[in-house]
């Protein structure tokens, strides 16, 4: 399947000279949807580690990996903004382009040790990704691969990542 064909480019945003990739033209798609959902769910049978949970960070991210974990029979857990979970949490301070961020999950999301994936729908940068594999690491578990929708390859998020199976579907 074409994904860039269902992916809608908006030229000039958030800034001048920026084209965002608007995700939300393909999942209005079902077959779009069902495609992407299944297509990870397929990379990550290939995987040396089958995660026990999937981490989705907000918010896009919040689309695809309950759905990835319902197909893999693993656990989804929320990486958060701050202030958005009830209960006790571990944060993360990190560097955006212009400032910086807090993300957070529940002290009693993930038990020690247990095999994690993280999944969100871009990965740009990498800055949400990697503060999420640090709150990954923080909490003790094992962070085993990374899943993306779209990957926004100039940008060369990969490279702030460990050096674990990275997958995306669509290339920009």
């Amino acid at each position: 399947m074409d994904l860039k064909a269902l992916i809608r480019d908006i030229p000039d945003f958030p800034q001048p000279g920026v084209i965002f990739r608007d995700i939300t033209t393909l999942l209005k798609e079902p077959k779009g949807l069902k495609y992407v959902i299944d297509s990870l769910a397929l990379e990550c049978e290939k995987l040396e580690n089958t995660p026990d949970y999937i981490i989705g960070i907000e918010s896009r991210g919040f689309i695809f990996a309950p759905a990835l974990a319902y197909h893999l029979d693993a656990g989804f857990v929320p990486v958060r903004k701050k202030g958005k979970l009830p209960a006790d949490v571990h944060s993360i301070e990190y560097q955006l382009e212009y400032g910086t961020d807090t993300l957070e999950i529940h002290q009693d999301a993930i038990p020690s040790g247990s095999k994690v994936m993280i999944v969100d729908d871009v990965i740009a940068t990498g800055g949400t990704a990697k503060a999420t594999s640090d709150l990954v690491q923080q909490i003790g578990s094992e962070l085993v691969a990374f899943g993306f929708i779209v990957e926004l390859t100039g940008l060369e998020g990969r490279k702030k990542l460990p050096d674990l199976p990275c997958i995306s579907l669509v290339e920009y």
